[in-house]
């Protein structure tokens, strides 16, 4: 009799660890959320895809400036409240590129020969690009892989681009 009451007071502990590990899991996420990069099609909104990501997050499209014909990549930060742009890195000067510093902006220049526009720290609300179909836009999260936008969006999308967090209730 005492060997049974010793099993059911560790299965009692056992569920009451379980338990309390399982309500701190769900206060957790109700309190902070899981947060997602999400990119859908902006005339129906439709997913395309949700990645991963937490604040201080970064991620960058680059893709072949329609005008200037060099490289452009826009670089923006995941912060509380949504997608912030951070930076524009250039390649080439020419219509079409920004010519002009606005107040808090600078201009540096990367060790590739690069013309790097930062300071701008301006939340983007509605963040949408329109996939080329002479050349691709890529996505790069946190410095990782770069993924065509052409492959999974389709040449000509027009793709919406928002930072969407996912509570349990």
């Amino acid at each position: 009799m005492a060997f049974e009451s010793k099993i059911k007071k560790r299965i009692l502990v056992a569920v009451i660890a379980l338990v309390a590990v399982a309500a701190t899991v769900v206060i957790y996420i109700e309190a902070v959320g899981i947060g997602f990069l999400v990119l859908r099609d902006a005339s129906n909104d439709i997913i395309y895809a949700k990645y991963h990501v937490s604040q201080g997050d970064r991620f960058s499209i680059g893709f072949i400036h329609s005008v200037n014909k060099s490289p452009l990549i826009d670089c923006y930060e995941i912060k509380e409240d949504g997608i912030y742009v951070e930076k524009t890195i250039y390649y080439g000067f020419g219509a079409g590129v920004q010519t002009e510093l606005s107040e808090g902006e600078k201009l540096e220049y990367g060790p590739d020969g690069s013309m790097i526009v930062s300071g701008f720290d301006k939340r983007m609300d509605d963040l949408i690009y329109f996939v080329g179909t002479v050349s691709d836009h890529t996505l790069t999260i946190n410095n990782g892989e770069g993924i065509s936008l052409r492959d999974l969006c389709g040449r000509n999308s027009e793709v919406r681009f928002s930072y969407e967090k996912w509570r349990l209730f």
